[in-house]
């Protein structure tokens, strides 16, 4: 599976005092990128519409920078090769507002909608850390507005890719290429969670390339390694990249039915509490039981219906 990672556009405000140091902080970049590749075998690089146009230094944009004659040719091409997927193609951020430091930060934005790796160039200190803080605002399903600041995986150059080494890894660690490979290598991948039957053939409906396969299957992880670390007292996702929440009342009188399943201990129960997959209009709704027991998974898939939106 292919690691997608983020191009920070506001690590390219600070321009380069000469040329000479634009070229150094490029360099910089491929290497770290490089090192990043390597060790996930496979990259999906995303970046700015406006890529090409960015500008280095004082009169010296990037492609003056692809046409530069004292440029290894190489890496000209290798960065040609980055520019082929603008970050805003595809990625739903109509429910979001992202800043960093007070500024507009559309990139890093779309790096925690598909918990992918962010990356910046060398142009400041700033940028200098293996983690980013983020602010995030957004309207939840009930209209309501919430605001809170997460921490960004990051990497401006190859010590922090060094740091992130063992994350990397196991993101592609098993790859998946539809949700009939999910389903089969639930028990690997997800130990710590058990499966109603009717989710069987919702991953098997995920298809090849699908958005939400990379969702699903980072969600559940992480679900995962909550259940694991669940010892005693009530469960809860704080710490982890997750988005909980539960349905309102009025929901639940009216489609308590929707969210009712057989688990696999052959009980019927309501699954109220749901994941909120980013990016897509997709929810994950599991049951946690107590401490030291499986947490159990009853629907994945599109967004059930819900009094304001009811279908």
């Amino acid at each position: 599976m292919s690691l997608e990672v983020v191009l920070n556009e506001l690590s390219f405000n600070s321009l380069a005092p000469d040329i000479n140091t634009a070229r150094d902080r490029v360099s910089n970049l491929i290497e770290t990128i490089i090192l990043v590749q390597e060790n996930a075998k496979s990259i999906t690089p995303y970046t700015h519409y406006e890529f090409h146009s960015t500008v280095l230094a004082p009169d010296y944009f990037l492609y003056s920078w692809l046409q530069d004659k004292a440029v290894d040719r190489d890496a000209q091409r290798f960065i040609l090769t980055l520019a082929n997927k603008p970050f805003t193609e595809d990625i739903n951020t109509e429910n979001y507002e992202f800043s960093h430091e007070g500024e507009a930060a559309i990139g890093l934005g779309v790096a925690y909608l598909l918990d992918a790796l962010s990356i910046s160039l060398l142009s400041e200190e700033i940028w200098n850390c293996s983690c980013l803080s983020l602010d995030v605002t957004k309207i939840d399903e009930n209209e309501e507005l919430i605001e809170e600041k997460i921490e960004l995986l990051h990497v401006s150059c190859s010590n922090h890719v060094i740091e992130h080494t063992d994350w990397i890894q196991n993101c592609i660690k098993i790859e998946i290429r539809d949700g009939i490979e999910l389903w089969e290598c639930q028990k690997d991948l997800f130990p710590y969670l058990e499966f109603c039957d009717v989710v069987q053939k919702q991953f098997h409906n995920i298809k090849r390339g699908q958005l939400e396969l990379k969702l699903v299957k980072e969600a559940l992880i992480q679900l995962d390694r909550c259940c694991q670390n669940w010892t005693t007292g009530f469960f809860s996702t704080e710490g982890y990249s997750l988005e909980v929440s539960g349905e309102s009342k009025p929901t639940i009188q009216k489609y308590s039915k929707e969210r009712t399943f057989r688990c696999p201990d052959g009980q019927k129960r309501l699954f109220e509490q749901h994941i909120k997959l980013k990016v897509c209009n997709w929810r994950i709704h599991f049951f946690p039981k107590k401490p030291g027991e499986k947490i159990i998974i009853g629907y994945v898939g599109r967004h059930l219906p819900t009094e304001n939106y009811p279908t």
